[in-house]
C-alpha cells in the first residue's frame, strides 16, 4: 500500500517492483527494479498528460501543447508530486545510501515505474487515477518558458542577427554510478558559457541555460 497515489493494488509485486531502485540489487542482485516499469510509466505518462492538455486547451496548436506537456512530465514536476505521498519513503535502495536529493531523478523514475505498475495492474484507468492523485495537470496552466530553459535560450539565440545556435558540451560526469553529477557547458558565440552542475543530464543542461539566459536579460 502507497499513500497518496489514487490506487490500491491488486498484485503488490508489481509496486514492490515499483519501488525498488537499481541500487538496491547491490544487495539483493536478483531483485527485480524499477527500470522496466519505469520505461512504461514514461509512456504512459506522456500520452496521459496529452490526453488532457487536448481536453483542457481545444483551441491550442500542436507547439504550446508540447511545451505544456513537458511541463507538466518534467522531472520536477515528477518529484513535487512524489512529495505528496510517502513514496521517497518506501523505495527499496542499497544499504548505507544516503538521503535523496528532492529533485533526485532516482524518484522521477519511480514515480514513472509506479505508474506503468498501475496500468500493468489495472489497466489504463488505473493509470488515470494515479495521474489525478499526484495533481499532475496542476501545472497546466504554467507560462510557455518555465521549466523549458532550453527552449528559451534556443529561440532567443536564433532571433538575434545572424541567428545563432547553443552548442552543448558535456564537460564531466562524476559521483557514483547509480547517482551520478553531470557538468555540462553551454555557448552562444556572442554572448559567451554557461556551466552547471545537475543530477541528470537532461537537468544540467535546464541549469547551464538558465544561467546564459540571465546574461541575456
Amino acid at each position: 500500500m502507497l499513500d497518496g497515489i489514487g490506487y490500491v493494488f491488486r498484485n503488490e509485486s508489481l509496486l514492490d517492483e515499483a519501488l525498488t531502485t537499481p541500487s538496491y540489487r547491490m544487495d539483493f542482485p536478483d531483485a527485480k527494479d524499477y527500470q522496466r516499469l519505469e520505461f512504461l510509466g514514461d509512456s504512459i505518462l506522456g500520452f496521459l498528460a496529452a490526453e488532457h492538455l487536448y481536453g483542457v486547451f481545444p483551441e491550442e496548436h500542436e507547439g504550446p501543447l508540447t511545451v505544456r506537456r513537458t511541463h507538466l512530465v518534467s522531472a520536477s514536476a515528477l518529484c513535487r508530486a512524489a512529495a505528496r505521498t510517502d513514496l521517497v519513503a518506501n523505495l527499496k535502495r542499497n544499504r548505507g545510501a544516503e538521503a535523496l536529493d528532492p529533485n533526485s531523478k532516482i524518484i522521477a523514475d519511480a514515480v514513472e515505474a509506479v505508474i506503468g505498475a498501475a496500468y500493468i495492474d489495472g489497466g489504463l484507468d488505473a493509470a488515470r487515477a494515479v495521474f489525478a492523485a499526484l495533481a499532475l495537470a496542476e501545472g497546466d496552466d504554467q507560462p510557455e518558458w518555465i521549466d523549458n530553459p532550453k527552449g528559451e535560450l534556443q529561440v532567443r539565440s536564433q532571433a538575434m542577427k545572424p541567428p545563432r545556435h547553443p552548442d552543448y558540451e558535456l564537460v564531466n560526469v562524476e559521483g557514483k554510478a547509480h547517482e551520478p553529477v553531470f557538468t555540462v557547458r553551454v555557448t552562444v558565440d556572442g554572448i559567451g558559457s554557461a556551466t552547471a552542475k545537475a543530477k541528470t543530464r537532461r537537468e544540467a543542461d535546464a541549469a547551464a541555460a538558465t544561467e546564459l539566459l540571465k546574461r541575456m536579460s
